[in-house]
C-alpha cells in the first residue's frame, strides 16, 4: 500500500512537471521542490507510523508471551518545608514509592508501598543540622504514631497494607478512578474501613508504576519487595553570599524474588530532593517544583560525559539491574567494591562506573521485605 502511494506521488510529480514545461525554468524548479518536500513528508510520516506500530507490537508480544511486568514509580513533594525562625527550619522531602507487578491484562498482581518522609533541620543562621538513620514509614512501624489519630486504630503500615490489598486486580484506570474527597481521602466504605490516610499520592505513584512496568523476568508466584535508603551527605551550610542546602538523597530498589530468594527482576532509581535557603534561614527553593527521579531526568541528568564509558545514569542503572538478577541477599551484599563504593568486577565495571554500595544496601532491604 505504501509503495503504491509513493508511485502515485512520483507519477503526479512527473505530470505536474510536464504541464509546467511551458511556464519557464522557475516554475519547473518550484514544482520539483514541492514534489520533493511532499515525498519527504510522506516518508517521515510512514517512518513514525512504523515505529509506533513496532512498539505496540512488541508490547502485545510481551503480553501474549505471558510475561508478568514489573514497575516502580516515585512521587515526591517538598511542600511541607518551612523557614527557620524562633525554631529551626524544616527541609522536608516526602517521597511516595510504589512497586507493582502486573499480569498480561495490565491488572495488579502485587503491590508494595512505602514513603520516605525525610525531615532535615537548619537554623536561622543557615546552619545545617546533620542527622543519620533515616527510616521510611514502614520501617518506623508502630513508632510512626498514627494509631491515635487514625480513627480506626490502625498504624500507617497497616493502612498501607490495606491499600496494597485493595488495588490487587485493578488496572491503572481503575486505580486512578478510586473515589476520593477534596483532601484525597477515600470515600469508598470498604476502603475506609482500613484506610483513613490521604491516598492521592499513592494513586498517582501506582498508576505511574503500572505505566512504567516492563517484562524483566518476574514469574507467577514471585514475591515483590522494595528497599529505600536515604542520606543527607550533600547538605551544606549557607554563607553570606552563598545559599545553603539540605538534600535528601534517596535510593530505591524494587525486586521480585523466586522461592529460593534469588532476584528475578530489579529496578533501581534515585531522587535528590534539595531544599535551598539563605544565611537567615529563609527558603529560596521553589517548593512547588517537585522532584524528578534520575530515571525521569534521563539524558538531562548529565552523567554521560563524566562517566568515562559514555553512559548516562539510567543506562548504568540498567546494567546494574541485570547484574543483580540471579543473586540472593548474601550474594548482593558480597559484590566487591572499592573504597569509593564502586564495583571492582571487570564485567560490572564495563557498564557501571557509579558507586553501587547504596544500591546493594537497598537491594538487600528489598529482598528482606519481599512478600
Amino acid at each position: 500500500m505504501r509503495r503504491k502511494i509513493r508511485i502515485a506521488a512520483a507519477v503526479l510529480a512527473v505530470m505536474t512537471l510536464a504541464a509546467g514545461c511551458g511556464q519557464g525554468k522557475g516554475a519547473e524548479t518550484s514544482t520539483t521542490t514541492k514534489a520533493a518536500e511532499t515525498t519527504k513528508a510522506e516518508t517521515a510520516a510512514e517512518t513514525k507510523a512504523e515505529t509506533e506500530a513496532q512498539t505496540e507490537a512488541e508490547t502485545e508480544a510481551e503480553a501474549a508471551a505471558g510475561g508478568y511486568r514489573t514497575g516502580l514509580a516515585v512521587v515526591s513533594s517538598m511542600s511541607s518545608s518551612k523557614d527557620a525562625g524562633d525554631s529551626n527550619g524544616n527541609a522536608q522531602v516526602d517521597s511516595v514509592a510504589a512497586a507493582v507487578v502486573i499480569d498480561e491484562e495490565g491488572k495488579i498482581v502485587s503491590c508494595y508501598l512505602d514513603t520516605a518522609q525525610n525531615k532535615m533541620g537548619f537554623t536561622s543562621q543557615g546552619k545545617v543540622e546533620m542527622t543519620d538513620g533515616f527510616k521510611t514509614k514502614k520501617e518506623l512501624g508502630d513508632g510512626y504514631g498514627m494509631i491515635a489519630a487514625s480513627g480506626i486504630g490502625k498504624e500507617w503500615y497497616e493502612q498501607a497494607q490495606a491499600l496494597e490489598e485493595y488495588v490487587i486486580g485493578k488496572t491503572a484506570q481503575e486505580v486512578a478512578g478510586i473515589a476520593v474527597d477534596d483532601s484525597t481521602k477515600a470515600t469508598d466504605v470498604d476502603l475506609l474501613a482500613g484506610v483513613t490516610i490521604k491516598i492521592g499520592s499513592y494513586q498517582e505513584a501506582i498508576v505511574e508504576a503500572i505505566k512504567d512496568a516492563k517484562v524483566l523476568g518476574t514469574q507467577p508466584g514471585d514475591k515483590l519487595g522494595l528497599g529505600i535508603i536515604t542520606n543527607m551527605n550533600k547538605s551544606k551550610d549557607a554563607e553570606a553570599d552563598k545559599e545553603g542546602q539540605c538534600q535528601a538523597y534517596s535510593t530505591y530498589v524494587a525486586v521480585t524474588t523466586d522461592s529460593d530468594g534469588k532476584i528475578t527482576a530489579a529496578i533501581i532509581d534515585s531522587t535528590q530532593g534539595t531544599v535551598k535557603f539563605d544565611a537567615e534561614g529563609k527558603i529560596t527553593s521553589d517548593m512547588a517544583s517537585g522532584v524528578k527521579t534520575k530515571r525521569q531526568l534521563g539524558e538531562d541528568y548529565g552523567m554521560k560525559a563524566a562517566s568515562g564509558i559514555g553512559k548516562e545514569w539510567y543506562e548504568q542503572a540498567s546494567v546494574m539491574e541485570s547484574y543483580l538478577v540471579g543473586k540472593d541477599a548474601g550474594e548482593v551484599a558480597g559484590i566487591a567494591v572499592d573504597e569509593d563504593g564502586k564495583g571492582t568486577d571487570p564485567d560490572l565495571v564495563a557498564g557501571v562506573t557509579i558507586s553501587i554500595d547504596g544500591y546493594q544496601t537497598a537491594a538487600v532491604k528489598a529482598i528482606e521485605n519481599a512478600k
